[in-house]
């Protein structure tokens, strides 16, 4: 009973973070769409693709699991998404607005990969993969922190 517990629990685990991933490729897409700057579009498409990608490696673990993946994101965040195009129509400066929701939803990430991580201990190959997802989102918040401070000046 406990292997089927722990199986469960592993699943659980990669279905929450397909789910998020599936909820950033949309944020970003949403994004790009409502950004002025030609550069800030092709990296944001980047990073949907990027998020695409994670998905497609999440889904890919749950189904060697014996699982049925997730087909969507969550409803926190189709709300994040629906505030974006409240605060990006309120917003004067609107590439800045849409970063600052970018390094929102980018922590989030980075403290969902955080508080799940530990779970997959005894999944060497999942926790090698959660880790480099992790590792990539990291590097994809200090850019758009970085993005955030050109845009302000």
């Amino acid at each position: 009973m406990e292997i089927k517990n722990a199986h469960e629990h592993i699943v659980s685990v990669l279905q929450e973070l397909l789910q998020k991933n599936f909820d950033a490729e949309a944020g970003y897409k949403q994004v790009m769409q409502k950004s002025e700057n030609r550069a800030l579009k092709s990296w944001l498409q980047q990073k949907a693709h990027q998020r695409h990608l994670f998905a497609t490696q999440l889904d890919f673990m749950i189904r060697e699991l014996n699982a049925t993946p997730a087909t969507d994101g969550t409803l926190l965040g189709t709300v994040h998404r629906a505030w974006i195009d409240v605060k990006s129509t309120l917003s004067s400066h609107t590439d800045e607005a849409l970063l600052e929701e970018c390094i929102r939803g980018e922590k989030a990430s980075v403290e969902e990969y955080e508080q799940q991580l530990p779970k997959v201990n005894d999944c060497p190959g999942i926790k090698e993969l959660l880790s480099s997802q992790l590792t990539t989102i990291k590097s994809a918040l200090e850019t758009v922190k970085t993005l955030e401070d050109v845009e302000a000046v």
